[in-house]
């Protein structure tokens, strides 16, 4: 089984440390490929950097996607998921609704925690993307500020997992996803400081994408995310310009 993890910022450093995270979620016979955007931004903070990051993951598959059995998007909100699934002819996963369908197998409320308020928005969207606005009683983030987003879970671990017990004693919530990129790992890390399931969205995401594999799923055809039809473009990436001016199923 081979997967892909797009990551849609231009951090090799945060790549590579999702792509050290993932091996503990990946079965013996699944290999992973990670990639890093070529163009952006370090890291996704905002609804309109989410756009941006939509389109290099648009970029990224295109170019990449062949030989592959699924492909996971590296960031929380999910930048360009929905896109792709309408593209693309491989399942293809985002962190944040993986992490929050797994919330819901866990119980029936869940909350989510993060490290900046500036994506409290842009999560909050994501939710609402998912249709899973009714499970969602939360949506918090620490309001200390931090100095390297690289570090960051290890800078606010304290207060992330204090905002994490508050959530779950003020809201009531069943489960907590610790929410961005950023925060790979932590879960592992903290899961016995917090009296309720922790979700790491890379693993629930990785983890998703290798059950859609083994199920034979493949993307529909038709419907609401038959893929488009032929159309010409100018001045975007050669292999994403190619993949949309063949249309809805050209494989010529």
């Amino acid at each position: 089984m081979r997967l892909l993890l797009v990551n849609p910022n231009t951090s090799a450093a945060m790549t590579a440390r999702m792509e050290r995270e993932a091996a503990a979620a990946l079965a013996p016979d699944a290999h992973l490929t990670a990639l890093t955007a070529a163009r952006g931004l370090p890291y996704i903070a905002s609804r309109a950097e989410a756009q941006l990051a939509g389109a290099s993951v648009l970029e990224s598959l295109a170019e990449h996607q062949a030989g592959y059995d699924a492909a996971v998007i590296g960031a929380f909100g999910d930048p360009g998921l929905i896109a792709a699934r309408e593209l693309f002819d491989l399942p293809v996963v985002g962190m944040a609704e993986a992490a929050m369908l797994t919330a819901c197998q866990l119980g029936q409320r869940f909350g989510i925690v993060t490290f900046s308020t500036t994506l409290l928005p842009w999560y909050e969207d994501a939710v609402t993307l998912a249709g899973l606005s009714g499970r969602c009683t939360c949506v918090r983030a620490v309001s200390t500020a931090f100095g390297s987003v690289l570090e960051v879970q290890h800078e606010l671990e304290a207060e992330i997992v204090a905002l994490a017990n508050r959530a779950v004693s003020e809201d009531g919530i069943d489960a907590v996803i610790l929410a961005g990129a950023p925060l790979t790992g932590l879960a592992a890390r903290v899961a016995d400081a917090v009296p309720v399931p922790l979700i790491d969205p890379l693993a629930a995401a990785l983890g998703q994408a290798q059950t859609l594999v083994r199920l034979g799923a493949r993307p529909a055809r038709s419907g609401r995310f038959a893929r488009p039809p032929a159309k010409p473009a100018t001045g975007l990436a050669p292999a994403l310009r190619r993949w949309i001016e063949r249309g809805d199923g050209d494989d010529a």
